[in-house]
């Protein structure tokens, strides 16, 4: 397969604000919606969708709050193929709206009893409206991945001509591999004048990857959201998104990824769902080595072992004593602790190491791995 070069220039859509909140449980507040909005655009995230005016007052209100606050990155509010939902964008003070339609056949049979014709012709009368009033609108076909792709190329045409400054590609229930998602919106990219944007779920674990196809497509703007966080599986995850982008293909986004571990704790928090220690790029142990192997070889030189450096990302490396721990790892903890042991010694303190991490199930902190010393030291001696 001949894959084109990716793109120099790639835009970050952050939909934390929108389809992150979406995720079951989750509810944001005023207050944690605008710090959210506010450190995004402060690391310089370029476009947020900050929420779906048409759910009500309140909601409204948190937008317009968002919208006042003079932000750098621009602003977009999520909308359905009615007139109504972008009347309630309008009284938000927004200028950029997203029109979602469905574009598959599952879901126009569900939304529009199956009737493509009706359902384009609610999207000009809704696109015709908002441009009428003074909105910059960008459609998106609702499960793009399973649409026809005949089809979706229309639809996508159609929006162009009347007036979209960009298509999303959704994939929208996560089921489709990079290779695909590359084929199909390497098509859409080249049948298109305005850009592509990519939105993608990780129902099988493959939204990072998909999204980052659809960049080697051709696609220009990719949805993320904080930590993944999004309905059922998530979305692609914003500090995935960018550090992939930086690390495989040497683009830069604009966005100060030192701050990136800071924010996927003000989301955490905010949302109340904990970060899972394996988590890429955020998680606990992302910096945290205990195994022998690893440990010796990023002692004495970290890209044995690291892809990019923890301070990229606002991390610090750890070294953690546990069952899968080695002697260089052992003896180089205790020694910036003061503390040279003998090669007996050493065995000794090893194996009460592994003793005791099995016992908690779990790693031991410097406190615990001292108080093993003088024992360790009794045993080693009395051999």
């Amino acid at each position: 397969m001949n894959l084109s070069r990716p793109a120099t220039s790639v835009q970050i859509n952050d939909t934390t604000l929108r389809d992150g909140e979406q995720a079951a449980g989750v509810a944001f507040n005023l207050k944690e919606k605008i710090a959210i909005a506010t450190f995004l655009d402060s690391i310089g995230v370029q476009e947020l969708e900050v929420g779906i005016p048409a759910m009500g007052k309140e909601e409204e209100a948190s937008i317009q709050a968002i919208a006042n606050l003079g932000l750098k990155a621009q602003l977009l509010g999520w909308n359905r193929a009615t007139i109504s939902d972008v009347q309630a964008s309008l009284r938000c003070g927004l200028q950029r709206i997203h029109v979602s339609v469905p574009v598959s056949e599952i879901q126009i049979a569900a939304k529009f009893h199956g009737q493509r014709q009706v359902m384009l012709a609610r999207l000009y009368d809704v696109m015709a409206f908002a441009l009428d009033h003074g909105l910059s609108v960008s459609v998106g076909g609702e499960d793009s991945s399973r649409a026809d792709e005949s089809f979706l190329l229309d639809v996508a045409r159609f929006a162009q001509d009347w007036g979209a400054f960009r298509f999303r590609f959704c994939d929208t229930v996560g089921v489709l591999d990079p290779l695909i998602t590359y084929h199909k919106v390497r098509r859409l990219v080249s049948g298109l004048a305005i850009p592509v944007e990519m939105h993608t779920h990780n129902d099988l674990g493959l939204a990072t990857a998909n999204a980052l196809a659809g960049v080697r497509a051709g696609a220009l703007s990719l949805n993320t959201t904080v930590n993944g966080l999004g309905e059922r599986a998530g979305n692609a995850a914003l500090e995935e998104v960018v550090m992939a982008l930086k690390c495989i293909y040497g683009i830069q986004v604009g966005i100060d990824t030192r701050r990136l571990l800071e924010l996927s704790r003000l989301v955490a928090t905010a949302s109340n769902c904990p970060v899972p220690p394996w988590k890429a790029i955020v998680g606990e142990n992302t910096f945290a080595h205990e195994s022998g192997i690893h440990a010796h070889g990023v002692l004495q030189n970290p890209v044995t072992y690291e892809p990019f450096a923890p301070e990229d990302v606002g991390w610090e490396r750890r070294f953690v004593v546990g069952k899968h721990s080695g002697r260089h790892l052992v003896l180089s903890v205790l020694q910036q602790q003061g503390i040279v042991l003998s090669s007996e010694e050493a065995e000794s303190v090893l194996e009460a190491v592994r003793h005791q991490a099995v016992e908690a199930k779990r790693s031991l902190t410097t406190e615990e791995l001292l108080r093993l010393i003088p024992q360790a030291r009794s045993y080693a001696h009395a051999i």
